[in-house]
């Protein structure tokens, strides 16, 4: 039997196999073993779906349809029980999420050779802050779509042992670690003892000092970044004429947080957006606002603010560039405003890796090293953060965005 691990994540996604006491990942986008966690539902040719960057070149090329991205962080929302319009009818978000997973798990059978029943699924340590209950209901609802889309046997490892299990193949010899797992959606943390005499073991509960995690991820920075550089341009911030009132500002939050962004696509919005352009002081922004939603250009925003950030991580400026939506709009953000702008998240990082290290019972000078993985670990700010919880820690890095499919991949080998 084959086993595989499945890394479904917020922004990216990978599933792997083991085969022959080797883990490898699976092409699923050409030669590619890692794909953008996006759906596009084609209206124009009556129900094709795409998956990653191809669902995400369609909308780009304003292909009549609907793109849905972010789709792991609505299991940790109240969009968990909520459905879509596609193309005129009502779709449950979790079928969505369905349909991507089992998009997965035919392509890792196509690189198998064979039918893939038994999954090693990662998870977030905490899919929703300070709700157990909400946050089982999260694994639940993960669990039944991974049966529905064919697995029959589905165990669940924190993505960040997971992270931990990869990393320890490179080390020489025993460390405390603290494993920093920074994704699109969560971030993960886990104090873990690693070395070449635990590299067998099935079993890491002795190992594992303590676990913690937040929802707080790259989605949140793309958020940040976007209210406080784009949205302004659109409205944001600004006044109506009668009593000095402020433009509501639960539309902007909307188009500024990928998982809703396709809710702000409505009539009533339209026509709401109408009557306030006349009772606005800067007409101009707000008429801007009236043509995200009536052209849907929600998500074309979101990811020209994605690659501002991704520039931001390498250098200290980066444009916003919007002629899609006016020629010659555009924005120069800076790499101060945006620290600024998510300060009080990766304050949250930072206070979420300290409190790991405390409930294992360790003064942060006992950590040897702090192995940093996920896409949003690249982000100079959050690196900042995690490393005060331990300065004196040595900071490791490894395949940011495939540490987790490696890790689960090489488990599933082991507890097969």
């Amino acid at each position: 039997m084959i086993a595989c691990g499945l890394d479904f994540g917020t922004s990216n996604s990978a599933i792997g196999v083991t085969r022959d006491n080797t883990a490898a990942l699976a092409p699923i986008e050409a030669t590619n073993t890692l794909m953008p966690s996006a759906v596009f539902f084609d209206y124009e040719t009556r129900g094709r779906v795409l998956f990653g960057n191809e669902a995400i070149a369609a909308y780009v090329g304003q292909t009549e349809g609907r793109l849905m991205r972010a789709l792991k962080s609505i299991l940790g929302s109240p969009l968990i029980n909520e459905e879509t319009s596609l193309g005129g009818r009502k779709v449950p978000l979790t079928e969505v999420v369905e349909i991507f997973v089992r998009h997965l798990k035919h392509k890792a059978e196509a690189f198998a050779g064979q039918e893939i029943t038994s999954v090693v699924h990662g998870r977030p340590v905490r899919f929703v802050d300070d709700d157990d209950r909400a946050d089982a209901r999260a694994q639940e609802v993960l669990e039944a779509i991974a049966r529905r889309a064919g697995f029959r046997d589905v165990a669940f490892v924190y993505e960040p042992i997971a992270a931990a299990h990869h990393y320890e193949q490179t080390v020489e010899c025993e460390e405390l670690a603290l494993i920093a797992d920074i994704g699109g959606g969560t971030s993960d943390f886990s104090i873990i003892r690693v070395g070449p005499q635990h590299r067998a073991r099935t079993d890491r509960n002795r190992d594992v000092l303590a676990t913690a995690g937040v929802r707080v991820g790259g989605t949140d920075f793309d958020t940040a970044l976007s209210l406080a550089a784009v949205m302004p341009l659109l409205g944001l911030g600004t006044e109506l004429v009668e009593k000095n009132l402020p433009m509501p500002n639960a539309l902007y939050h909307e188009l500024a947080t990928w998982p809703t962004i396709n809710f702000a696509y409505t009539y009533k919005n339209e026509r709401a957006l109408a009557e306030l352009l006349s009772l606005a002081r800067e007409p101009e922004k707000v008429a801007r606002l009236l043509a995200v939603v009536r052209q849907r250009l929600g998500h074309r925003l979101a990811f020209a603010v994605e690659d501002a950030k991704i520039a931001l991580s390498a250098g200290e400026g980066a444009e916003v560039p919007m002629s899609f939506l006016e020629a010659g709009l555009a924005i120069t953000a800076t790499r101060v405003d945006f620290d600024h702008a998510i300060e009080a998240r990766t304050d949250r990082l930072y206070r979420t890796a300290r409190d790991c290290i405390a409930a294992a019972g360790l003064d942060p000078a006992a950590i040897d090293t702090i192995f940093l993985t996920g896409g949003s670990s690249r982000v100079p700010a959050v690196r900042t953060a995690v490393g005060r919880a331990a300065p004196s820690a040595r900071l490791a890095r490894g395949s940011d965005l495939l540490s987790v499919a490696l890790g689960l991949t090489q488990m599933a080998g082991m507890m097969r």
